[in-house]
């Protein structure tokens, strides 16, 4: 909507029609939608095709104008919460000042806007007694002048508004807004950031890149891509959240006792809130990313040896060059021992003690591949080494 009303200012059109077909929608995505056809400053015409029920009353009722096809239905405003029951007090409030204004915008009679949005108004003429919520045929609608008129088609829309001829650019949602407003709906949000974490989650535990940091880093790449798009966003909560990520990665390099790991968390966690349209819905979304990220980390490493293709992603508890695997339950005899990482331990990775190839974790540090160290303790599969100082 945006985007076709800032082309239409630039370009210099004549009149923009906006063509409406829809149930209704979340409250805040109808004000700014509403808010853009308010403040246009091209002249503007709602045209409703088939329904306008709901944040489609609201957003028509923002127009200079509004047309209806015939047997078309527009109200049903009430404000309604995730379970369907109507909203609390508060926001009722609210929405029927929003109600309200809209219709005084236009010099129309808000009776009739607050009657769509409170169930206590009576109107028994209109069909809407006391406990129901006003829904306007087209034809009740010119009645009560909350539309100028009928349009079957566009053509009428044209011949209304005194167009015949004129040159018609359409514009519709583009591809990238389809991904965005797949993207972002309160469904998919918990989706995206469970699989972020937990592909990050195990790319930590896991030898080198591979599929779990592809999938982790490609849902938030998502995530963020369609907050931008939308519009919620800009570039600097991506930014927030990339130097919350650097923290964490320096905790787990350098611990601080938790400092970074704190900030980094309190940086991703602010990120995603900058760059969310509600804060409910992503601090919800937050809190079920990270039970289903805990849950099905804990669940991988528990049954990770019985996967097959996991085996290849996960590292195993140890493996020996002629005898295969091999279990580090009670490994005391190698406290003492030295020998060498054949990975990078960050803090965890791969080592070759004695002749055994082990999955070893750095006694809190980073250690490159290649370097000399020695087993410091063996408690259960918890091997811990210490980089061996040249003497």
């Amino acid at each position: 909507m945006n985007r076709a009303v800032q082309t239409a200012e630039e370009e210099g059109v004549d009149h923009i029609v906006f063509e409406l077909n829809t149930p209704g929608g979340r409250v805040d995505a109808a004000g700014e939608i509403a808010r853009t056809v308010r403040e246009s400053s091209i002249p503007t015409t709602a045209y409703v095709v088939e329904e306008a029920m709901s944040a489609g009353a609201y957003i028509a009722l923002n127009a200079d104008e509004i047309l209806m096809a015939p047997s078309t239905r527009m109200g049903s405003a009430q404000v309604i919460d995730g379970s369907g029951n109507a909203a609390d007090d508060k926001a009722q409030s609210a929405w029927l000042a929003n109600m309200r204004a809209a219709a005084e915008l236009r010099d129309r009679d808000p009776i009739y806007a607050l009657a769509m949005a409170d169930p206590r108004i009576d109107l028994p003429e209109l069909g809407a007694e006391e406990g129901e919520l006003l829904t306007l045929t087209a034809s009740e609608a010119i009645s009560v002048n909350y539309a100028e008129a009928i349009a079957d088609s566009r053509d009428d829309v044209l011949a209304y508004l005194n167009l015949e001829g004129a040159t018609i650019q359409e514009f519709e949602v583009s591809l990238a807004e389809q991904i965005a407003r797949f993207v972002t709906s309160p469904i998919v949000i918990p989706i995206l950031l469970s699989i972020g974490s937990l592909g990050l989650i195990l790319e930590l535990y896991s030898p080198g890149f591979g599929i779990p940091g592809i999938m982790g880093i490609s849902s938030l790449l998502l995530f963020f891509y369609g907050h931008l798009v939308a519009g919620f966003a800009g570039f600097e909560g991506l930014i927030l959240f990339v130097v919350g990520a650097a923290l964490l990665v320096l905790e787990v390099f350098s611990p601080s006792f938790g400092i970074f790991g704190a900030l980094g968390l309190g940086a991703i966690i602010g990120s995603l809130v900058m760059s969310s349209f509600d804060t409910t819905v992503i601090l919800y979304s937050v809190l079920i990313a990270g039970v289903i990220s805990l849950v099905a980390f804990f669940t991988v490493m528990k049954y990770v040896d019985r996967i097959g293709p996991m085996k290849k992603m996960i590292l195993q508890d140890a493996t020996s060059t002629e005898l295969g695997y091999v279990s580090n339950e009670h490994r005391v005899e190698l406290v003492g021992l030295t020998g060498q990482t054949l990975t990078v331990l960050r803090p965890s990775g791969t080592a070759l003690i004695g002749d055994e190839r082990l999955d070893v974790v750095s006694e809190g540090g980073y250690i490159e591949q290649g370097k000399k160290v020695k087993v410091i303790s063996a408690v259960g599969s918890r091997i811990v080494v210490r980089v061996e100082s040249a003497e």
